[in-house]
């Protein structure tokens, strides 16, 4: 990295600790000088959701931008932990730089660690975070997974983890059998009136495993559905108009032949 690129980093950064600080100061924004961790907290959710719909368009620009708007939350969080005297924003790189070193030995020290596949990188951080970092064995393979997730993604690591330890189908015709047995019990409970809620959870929890199984990020397959389905809804307004059609005035059946005219072409 030329010495030029260096400096252009270190100036960026420090303009925006210096625009973070001033936004928090007592002359600074009303709004942001409220804000706490906690209010933070849907915001940060949110930016994280905009950078992936913005990697899953695949537009540059916008990548960057709503890459800037997480990093933000970031600075801001740092920024209020630092009023309390608790940590700042250069112990938090700093700390994720130490850890990414020591996590990592068999790229900066490459004294007697040879590792040669992500298996045994995630073997060794594994054993690294015990013995060097003195924190416990979890009670269960399962306590590794954050309850903060989206459930989705929940259900998804969480199957991952208890597939390492062999509980698991031994390939995906397991796993869509498993989808046509819950499947039946959701009708049945429909049928009945009761216990749909569960029914369809479970439902759900079985799709995921089949997604596993085939290398399909759940949420993003359905974040590609939804779009489709708004821009063939779309479609099917436009070409309702085209042809003098109310709408609110057609019935089911004519409503979906209007979208399969749509899906043909």
């Amino acid at each position: 990295m030329s010495e030029e690129l260096r400096g252009a980093r270190a100036e960026a950064f420090r303009t925006l600790c210096a625009i973070t600080e001033k936004l928090r100061a007592p002359d600074g924004c009303p709004w942001d000088r409220e804000q706490t961790p906690e209010t933070l907290i849907p915001g940060i959710i949110e930016e994280t959701y905009e950078v992936i719909d913005a990697i899953a368009e695949n537009d540059l620009p916008h990548i960057k931008e709503e890459l800037g708007d997480l990093f933000f939350q970031v600075m801001m969080l740092s920024c209020i932990y630092s009023e309390e005297n608790s940590f700042d924003i250069t112990d938090v790189i700093k700390g994720i730089s130490e850890k990414l070193v020591r996590r990592h030995p068999h790229v900066f020290d490459k004294s007697g660690t040879e590792i040669l596949t992500s298996e045994e990188v995630l073997v060794n951080w594994a054993r690294i975070k015990v013995e060097q970092e003195g924190r416990k064995p979890k009670d269960s393979v399962l306590d590794g997974v954050s309850g903060a997730l989206p459930p989705l993604d929940r259900a998804f690591q969480l199957q991952g983890k208890a597939a390492k330890q062999g509980f698991d189908w031994l390939d995906v015709s397991g796993a869509l059998e498993k989808v046509d047995e819950e499947l039946s019990e959701l009708r049945a409970a429909i049928s009945v009136q009761s216990g749909v809620f569960e029914e369809i959870g479970d439902l759900l929890f079985s799709i995921v495993n089949v997604s596993r199984f085939v290398n399909v990020d759940l949420e993003l397959a359905l974040a590609a559905s939804v779009e489709k389905f708004i821009n063939r809804f779309q479609k099917m307004e436009n070409l309702a108009a085209q042809r003098n059609m109310d709408l609110d005035s057609l019935s089911l059946e004519e409503l979906e032949a209007l979208y399969q005219d749509i899906k043909q072409h």
